[in-house]
């Protein structure tokens, strides 16, 4: 069968300055997530822990730990990114075998997917999974495009490590996030020109093995009739989703503004992780809805020609992988709140809380930002770059 490859090799190699706009996107979003957490999260803050700053405070601290990993991946080689990989897999996976261990683990509601941090709060390994599979994924399939015999080729190493990532998370009792980095790394092998024919049998496992894994669980099962059903669930399996409806009703269009006395907010618990979107609804209304997505897109506008532009092509893939994850990730949460999907926990990047999240997302942009400089100059018909030494000087 035909092969899609978007990412050939890429032989002519230059370098120039990062994204400016990618950079300003990331920034702004950073910065907006912030308000709104604080705004969301403020007055359940002062009730639990009498702090109102408490969730920003570990916000601030967790994206200061994710701004030292997005200037360490835009600034190091990405030959120097790749020989930190065996790490950065193997360093994942054991992270992630860390939450089955008592006393590192911790279980909430029969899941385990967050391990201890001292003196701080937990950490979710699951978010490295993502980062980790990218990297990994993108290196696997590059080396693959060099062989030259067809019949050499093979994508049987990348299908287990794709297995085994999916399958540790699914054992966290993690459905919507294994779902979620098994189907990052379908997207990865269609870009990367895996012959269609490989997709039947990644079908005929993925849809059984999804269903099965929902039937067997009844709280999966009592969630999808809640979406199917919610006006029947609205006082326990759907009663988030439909607090999130009538903060957004109450945004209206121009929204109720900025500040602390959102009163539908209140009502949605934990609004702080997963429903932050409802808050920044009721807050800026149908016109704050516009305004985000308009920074959503020109976030991807400028992440996807990063990558489709950049001349190496383990840049290129590992870009393009990180620029889905995130987006993704985004329209997921916000299809979650607006009802149009299931509750997933997914969170929202750059606005929910959870330290985690906003680290390896901010990990993700700085990679990207550092594969904005590898322009290919068929593409971009621009002859003014820096050398290799004088843009890592």
């Amino acid at each position: 069968m035909s092969r899609y490859n978007f990412f050939t090799e890429r032989p002519i190699e230059k370098y120039k300055k990062a994204d400016t706009a990618l950079i300003v996107m990331t920034m702004l979003l950073w910065g907006i997530g912030i308000v709104t957490l604080y705004f969301c999260s403020s007055r359940y803050g002062q009730r639990q822990f009498g702090n109102s700053m408490h969730f920003v405070e570990r916000q601030l601290i967790s994206s200061a730990v994710g701004f030292v990993a997005l200037f360490f991946f835009a600034s190091l080689k990405l030959d120097a990114i790749r020989k930190l990989l065996p790490i950065i897999v193997f360093g994942a996976l054991i992270l992630c075998l860390f939450t089955f261990i008592p006393g590192i683990g911790v279980e909430r509601n029969g899941a385990r997917r967050w391990i201890k941090i001292p003196y701080f709060s937990t950490f979710q390994p699951s978010e490295t999974i993502k980062f980790a599979l990218v990297l990994f994924l993108a290196n696997f399939f590059d080396k693959q495009e060099r062989i030259v015999l067809e019949e050499e080729k093979t994508v049987f190493p990348a299908f287990f490590v794709l297995i085994l990532f999916s399958g540790v998370v699914f054992a966290q009792q993690d459905f919507s996030t294994g779902m979620f980095i098994f189907l990052l790394g379908l997207v990865m092998f269609f870009v990367s020109g895996a012959k269609l024919s490989w997709f039947i049998p990644f079908s005929c496992l993925a849809i059984p093995a999804a269903c099965l894994m929902i039937l067997l669980n009844p709280f999966r099962v009592a969630r999808l009739l809640g979406f199917i059903r919610p006006e029947s669930y609205a006082q326990t399996f759907n009663y988030q989703t439909m607090a999130a409806f009538r903060a957004i009703s109450s945004g209206g269009l121009w929204g109720q503004g900025l500040g602390t006395g959102l009163a539908r907010i209140n009502s949605i618990p934990e609004v702080q992780s997963d429903y932050v979107f409802a808050g920044w609804v009721e807050a800026m209304g149908l016109l704050g809805v516009v305004l985000y997505l308009m920074m959503l897109g020109l976030f991807a506008w400028r992440a996807f020609y990063c990558a489709l532009t950049c001349s190496d092509r383990f840049g290129s893939l590992a870009s393009f992988g990180f620029a889905v994850c995130i987006v993704a990730q985004s329209l997921a949460n916000i299809a979650v709140v607006s009802g149009v999907l299931p509750s997933t926990g997914i969170p929202l990047p750059f606005f929910s809380s959870g330290g985690s999240s906003i680290i390896f997302t901010l990990a993700m942009c700085g990679f990207v930002i550092n594969a904005s400089r590898l322009e290919n100059l068929e593409m971009s018909g621009n002859s003014e770059y820096m050398t290799g030494d004088e843009m890592y000087e």
